[in-house]
């Protein structure tokens, strides 16, 4: 059985200065404190301590062979997103990190693997580097799960989506730059509390808005972190679907039937909720991915569904490894 975690993070270990070379502040870099150690920055704030497993290949691959991984999917850190910025900015940006992640994965290209980022700001230029990255080995895309106030329901955004079903390109949807910022300024809330109601956002936003219906099934699409919120909330959805009106008016089919169009990760820490995301998504649609190496990720890569007391063999042979392998088209 080949064992895949299909959603880790990197950095590389350094990059140009990007506020030197586009004349503006506060863009991201990394600030390294100690062997091993750093802190990314944005401007002259503090963002995250990491440590040398982002952007040390060497350390990636022990830790994988600690954990018994054997094929790895890194993408950016979304800071490094950029959707903010001038597109074209943005765009040469997207394919500095781009390159710099197949260089890590050029240690072990059988072992590591990369989805690309894009100037999603502008679609034309986002389906042309995601076709370039696509070309030159990166395995699919990480976007973010919003631009600005524009939501996955977007015309443009749902463009891009088309574009990557057309060119046969898996989409990893990813949470940032959290709602409520304002009132959870503590205790790490715009993680706990508004990433799992961006990443539902972002699924009810192509279901309800009838987004879907648009979109070639050929499409595969991923959310992380179990979806966020989606697994839990999906009966108050069927319900007000049923209910109301104004829920249901572009939406043609009761929400819980869309489950088959997007595959979710198991990034959610507990038997129980495992548990419900397998009966909400379906075995099938469930996939390994441990959001490491950062501290609100899997400490110990696939225990969860590993050592899961009602999954069957079956259902976790699919989980930790099948699924991905067809997501991505590995071979």
């Amino acid at each position: 059985m080949t064992i895949v975690d299909m959603h880790t993070h990197f950095l590389p270990k350094q990059w140009p200065d990007l506020a030197k070379k586009f004349g503006s502040q506060d863009w991201p870099w990394m600030r390294h404190t100690e062997p091993g150690k750093a802190m990314i920055m944005v401007g002259d704030k503090e963002f995250r301590p990491v440590y040398e497993a982002l952007w040390d290949p060497s350390v990636r691959l022990e830790e994988m062979d600690r954990d018994g991984v054997d094929i790895q999917i890194m993408c950016a850190t979304p800071v490094l997103f950029n959707y903010e910025r001038p597109a074209h900015q943005a765009a040469e940006c997207a394919e500095i990190f781009n390159d710099l992640a197949l260089e890590i994965c050029s240690h072990n290209p059988n072992r590591l693997k990369a989805l690309a980022q894009v100037p999603l700001q502008d679609i034309d230029a986002a389906c042309i580097e995601v076709s370039r990255a696509k070309k030159s080995g990166h395995l699919g895309v990480q976007i973010g799960n919003h631009v600005g106030n524009k939501d996955m329901d977007d015309e443009g955004l749902v463009t891009f989506l088309q574009h990557c079903a057309s060119e046969d390109i898996p989409v990893l949807v990813h949470p940032w730059d959290m709602l409520g910022r304002d009132r959870m300024n503590k205790y790490m809330l715009q993680w706990l509390v508004a990433m799992p109601a961006e990443t539902q956002l972002g699924v009810l936003s192509l279901i309800l808005s009838g987004a879907f219906e648009r979109i070639s099934k050929d499409l595969k699409l991923c959310f992380a972190h179990g979806g966020g919120s989606f697994a839990f909330q999906l009966g108050r959805v069927d319900n007000a679907w049923k209910h109301r009106d104004i829920v249901r008016q572009d939406c043609p089919n009761i929400p819980s039937s869309y489950t088959d169009r997007f595959y979710v990760d198991s990034a959610v820490f507990s038997n129980e909720s495992l548990d419900l995301l397998t009966k909400v998504m379906g075995d099938d649609r469930v996939m390994m991915g441990s959001d490491s190496p950062f501290p609100l990720g899997e400490q110990s890569v696939g225990k969860l569904v590993r050592e899961h007391d009602t999954l069957s063999e079956i259902s976790k042979r699919r989980i930790l490894g099948e699924n991905s392998l067809t997501f991505f088209g590995i071979e």
